[in-house]
């Protein structure tokens, strides 16, 4: 079942690249208190997320944080070490979070795997945007498949 607004985020399963390798995220202190940006894609270096989901967020991260956003924070079913040299290549530069969902244990937890193993791409994450507060969703905006509208950081600056 695909969460919903007023449903409670789940907290285990992802990580992001530290300074050693990868590191456990304690999504649970991440979400206590505290307004975010969840955005999701389907893959790092993949063409729209590449040039307009990843870089739509990290040109308008300021504008998103003005508006009472504690974080942003990009999720990929990808591993750390791709996630890490994605931010990289793409300047995130601290503006965006990068959570690395590597089984899709996250992804599944939500309800919104997106099934591209007839592609040979495997099990990805749809496209979506979410807001939460106090890890409870209070904004969801899903994409239809190869769609590109409701999940943007316009898209997200509206709906603040």
């Amino acid at each position: 079942m695909m969460i919903g607004v007023g449903d409670k985020l789940p907290t285990e399963g992802l990580k992001t690249m530290g300074a050693d390798g990868p590191e456990a995220v304690d999504m649970a202190a991440k979400l206590a208190g505290r307004k975010v940006v969840i955005f999701s894609l389907p893959g790092a270096f993949t063409p729209t997320c590449s040039a307009k989901h990843l870089p739509g967020f990290v040109e308008k991260a300021d504008e998103i944080k003005a508006k009472g956003v504690d974080e942003v924070m990009c999720l990929a079913v990808n591993d750390a070490f791709v996630m890490g040299a994605w931010a990289k290549d793409q300047g995130v530069d601290g503006k965006v979070t990068m959570l690395a969902d590597g089984s899709a244990a996250f992804t599944k937890a939500l309800g919104l795997v997106l099934d591209l193993e007839a592609a040979g791409l495997g099990i990805r994450g749809q496209r979506f945007a979410m807001i939460a507060e106090d890890g409870v969703v209070t904004h969801l905006a899903v994409e239809e498949p190869g769609a590109f509208e409701v999940s943007s950081a316009d898209a997200i600056l509206k709906a603040l």
